[in-house]
């Protein structure tokens, strides 16, 4: 009697048809059926005779939204997961997926103006080889790589830009490094993890049931004996190359590393680390651990956090004095986590890769937010600025977080780019 009713209301008007629906939506008759066959959009009455569909103008809205949302590129599977949420957790939702659509984005435009400078470098080196012909008017060296786009970092103060180094540096250089990690004030584990050594530098910040295994692995899968660091500097595509590998082999040794946890997709890390070949510095970045540099006393961060708060002040939305008691300042739009199913914010996603150039005197410090986000940036460069040795400077840093109350685990690796032949001299004042 129920379905004899709703066909009355049908007939009557209080529904429409799947061609009037269409019109008020927007949508195509072939949008709308196979919405519902994919449960994101079902008909209000299905008519058991003839089959044909029914809708309450009611929907409309619903259906825009799915239209919307498929017009910004959003797969089909998360749309379900959307609309079926309230109008704040949807909203919440969307930003976080476009946040890190940008995220990729900015990363496949840093690599597309790599390649661009690499091979345009290319150009000009075969255009000076005898019996090569190229443009007259070229009178650009093959080793000005930077930037195009006005952010590559070949002055002394550091853009955010990839900094890609057309060769070799002319001086032999080396890494004089210090990793310290520490569970803080208030945690009883440490899930965080660092390491520190002439060929890579890194922090892990795990979370969820098994975070300490997922920032062990992530790093583990990094050190040099993985990757093939040796003696011999690599080239820049060379060095692409290995970031790209070893940022895969990092997402697939957390996978396994949570797999037996009850809720693998709950359980990750973030990872920031550079690779260090003898003449360039390979970054891999993803979460909201942070790589900063000190050069010519200014401290730059020379990594993007992928989070929903950093997301928010990157729209306007939101101040960085407001990020700071966000509710949502912990969660992570991107981070190495296990299987990948529905996680609502926190997403397995590739992390982003650069190069980097360096100098002789430069100092990065990699850190967890257990420091970064209790301890100012001015605080850090002080800090950073004051320690004659690395040693001395992770020391520093752990009491600083401390200090302002210890409430997160804290890593931190601290590392001096040397001339080689100095690093054989005895250390100290």
């Amino acid at each position: 009697m129920e379905r004899e009713g709703r066909a009355v209301g049908a007939a009557s008007g209080e529904l429409v048809t799947i061609g009037e629906f269409a019109r008020l939506s927007r949508l195509s008759a072939k949008a709308l059926r196979r919405y519902d066959e994919l449960g994101l959009l079902r008909p209000a009455l299905v008519d058991p005779v003839n089959g044909y569909r029914y809708y309450d103008p009611a929907q409309v809205e619903g259906a825009r939204l799915v239209a919307w949302l498929r017009r910004i590129g959003m797969p089909l599977s998360r749309i379900g997961r959307i609309v079926a949420l309230d109008a704040g957790a949807a909203a919440m939702e969307i930003r976080a997926y476009w946040a890190r659509v940008e995220a990729e984005t900015a990363a496949r435009r840093d690599l597309a103006m790599y390649l661009v400078d690499h091979l345009s470098a290319e150009g000009r080196a075969m255009s000076r080889i005898p019996g090569n012909t190229g443009s007259a008017g070229d009178t650009g060296s093959a080793g000005d790589t930077g930037s195009r786009d006005g952010r590559g970092s070949s002055g002394p103060g550091v853009p955010d830009g990839p900094g890609v180094l057309g060769g070799p540096v002319a001086v032999p250089l080396a890494i004089r490094c210090a990793a310290l990690t520490d569970t803080g004030a208030v945690r009883t584990t440490n899930q965080d993890a660092a390491f520190a050594g002439p060929r890579l530098l890194a922090v892990a910040d795990g979370f969820g049931e098994g975070g300490a295994e997922a920032s062990a692995a992530a790093i583990e899968a990094l050190k040099p004996t993985a990757w093939g660091g040796g003696d011999g500097a690599l080239s820049a595509a060379d060095l692409l190359n290995v970031l790209e590998d070893t940022a895969d082999s990092a997402s697939r040794a957390v996978r396994d590393a949570v797999a037996s946890c009850a809720d693998p997709d709950g359980s990750g890390t973030t990872l920031t680390a550079m690779l260090w070949t003898g003449s360039r510095l390979g970054l891999v970045h993803i979460g909201d651990s942070r790589a900063y540099l000190l050069r010519g006393g200014e401290l730059f961060r020379i990594t993007h956090d992928h989070s929903l708060v950093q997301s928010m002040i990157d729209d306007g939305s939101l101040s960085r004095e407001e990020a700071a008691s966000h509710p949502g300042r912990a969660l992570l739009l991107k981070a190495l986590v296990g299987e990948a199913r529905s996680v609502p914010v926190a997403v397995a996603c590739r992390p982003d890769v650069r190069l980097k150039e360096v100098l002789a005197g430069d100092r990065y410090l990699l850190c967890s937010d257990g420091l970064s986000a209790v301890v100012d940036e001015a605080e850090l460069r002080a800090a950073v600025i004051a320690a004659e040795l690395p040693e001395e400077a992770v020391r520093r840093l752990v009491g600083l977080a401390h200090e302002a109350g210890g409430p997160d685990n804290v890593a931190c690796v601290v590392a001096d780019v040397v001339v080689a032949a100095e690093e054989q001299q005895p250390r100290g004042r």
